[in-house]
């Protein structure tokens, strides 16, 4: 297994992580920092620890949550050993055989090494249906350049090279780079033109539904032609339109190549699609009704159901989770949990979140002395009412313990952040181990200055039933003096 870079104390679980960890063939972990998978298992061969290069080692583009694109420049060499991502992917590539067919459309700088520029035009390219191809290298170093020419609130450039464009050319970014399109600052902004950052639904489902019409009716983006709902574009819905005398020559040779009238926009290699489109005003996926319910999914309307450990057992019958069942090849467990009652011996609810001071799992920021000071332990926030119920005082060291067997020694926050009966954890810490300090197990030198228990230890079992996404914010405890 490669944990490239991972937090696994980010993770429920981590029991049976460690045990998991223990039965590899082989732990491979590329980081800037040992992680919690270097010292969670005890393992004694088998382990790699390959040093990555951080953000200031390197440069490229990087995307932000909000959709928006920034250029990173190198602000030193990379230091020891270190590499950056894109060589070790490189030197991953070649060493498995298909880097020929990785790189193939990609500049190379030498033999394992791909031009980040050209990694960026890849990626622009190939990801036409969300928008993800209007920035360019140099569009973003662009902005990079003239950040003070950008309105902070509305972070559309006002005057200089970049005049008229939304900060980073958050996608969808249509079409092609020499399009020029803005990128779009709000999903569904109907009040701006779509050549300006406005946008529908998008059309997503098809247009109609045991006879209910799926797409918009009445209503339309600002400068829309088309004065109603519409269907994605293709380009037999030009032709329909008239529309399809506006492709260039190159646009319409490319969409011949493709299936000819078949051909979507989203397969339109030339852009040319949505390019005509935006030009008359609408959104190449069409203008479509939001889907509030969603047929594809286990409730197409919003169900209430219990958690797997609740604390609420009469609320169980009425509010059933759902019956075991299989996603792919991986059988899930949901009414098999629910059906017991750990309410009695666990009795606080346990839910866990994030601290300002620290990242993720944390290895990198508690290995910053300046973040590491302002938080220097694992804690657990405990109503005063339930501290005096346990015999728990401020600041004393306390078992926090999961109805799977997992648990954790970490100091008591006696607030009323909390309510009664409703225990927190923050999730950033790594290092302990079910009460053992795991620090000798770092390389010399190598360890955060802050360890501390992951608060995951004593987290459970529980995945949610579209994403798998783990269950990391509902499940239960029992709090003891340690």
């Amino acid at each position: 297994m490669v944990l490239w870079g991972h937090a696994p104390n980010s993770q429920t679980r981590q029991v049976e992580m460690k045990t998991a960890m223990e039965k590899l063939d082989m732990l491979v972990v590329i980081d800037p920092y040992p992680t919690v998978s270097a010292v969670l298992h005890d393992r004694t061969d088998g382990v790699y620890l390959l040093p990555a290069c951080t953000q200031f080692e390197t440069r490229g583009s990087v995307t932000a949550s909000n959709r928006s694109l920034q250029w990173r420049d190198k602000v030193v060499d990379p230091l020891f050993e270190s590499k950056t991502d894109h060589e070790i992917i490189g030197l991953f590539a070649k060493k498995f055989g298909f880097a020929d067919r990785f790189f193939r459309n990609i500049e190379m700088e030498d033999e394992v090494t791909p031009n980040v520029e050209s990694v960026t035009r890849e990626f622009n390219s190939g990801l036409w249906t969300i928008g993800y191809t209007g920035q360019s290298p140099e569009r973003i170093k662009l902005h990079m350049a003239n950040q003070h020419t950008f309105d902070r609130t509305t972070l559309k450039a006002v005057g200089g090279p970049a005049d008229g464009d939304y900060y980073g050319l958050p996608w969808p970014c249509w079409g092609t780079a020499d399009m020029k399109h803005p990128g779009t600052p709000n999903l569904y902004d109907m009040s701006k033109s779509v050549a300006d950052g406005g946008l529908t639904f998008r059309a997503r489902f098809g247009v109609e539904r045991d006879g209910d019409n799926l797409l918009a009716e009445g209503v339309y983006s600002k400068d829309s032609e088309i004065k109603d709902g519409y269907p994605e574009f293709t380009m037999q819905m030009l032709m329909d339109l008239g529309w399809d005398g506006d492709l260039t020559a190159d646009e319409r040779a490319a969409i011949d190549a493709v299936a000819g009238p078949k051909t979507n926009w989203k397969t339109d290699l030339s852009g040319g699609i949505q390019r005509v489109a935006i030009k008359h005003g609408c959104a190449p996926f069409g203008n479509a009704k939001a889907r509030a319910v969603v047929w594809t999914f286990p409730d197409p309307v919003p169900t209430h159901r219990e958690p797997l450990y609740t604390p609420r057992r009469d609320l169980v019958a009425d509010y059933p989770t759902y019956e075991d069942r299989k996603f792919y090849r991986l059988p899930t467990m949901y009414a098999s949990i629910q059906k017991n009652d750990f309410s009695k011996d666990y009795p606080i609810i346990l839910t866990s979140g994030r601290l300002v001071e620290y990242e993720g799992g944390g290895d990198e920021t508690r290995s910053n002395p300046w973040l590491a000071e302002l938080q220097q332990d694992m804690f657990v926030e405990i109503h005063p009412r339930d501290a005096n119920n346990l015999g728990v005082r401020d600041g004393s060291q306390v078992w926090v313990e999961g109805p799977e067997g997992g648990k954790v020694k970490v100091m008591a926050q006696v607030t009323e952040r909390v309510g009664e009966g409703v225990a927190f954890m923050p999730f950033h810490f790594g290092g302990h181990f079910q009460g053992q300090d795991l620090r000798a197990k770092y390389p010399e030198g190598a360890d955060p200055y802050v360890l501390g228990e992951s608060c995951n230890t004593a987290q459970t079992y529980g995945y949610d039933s579209v994403t798998q996404m783990q269950e990391t914010k509902s499940t239960l405890c029992k709090i003891m003096p340690a």
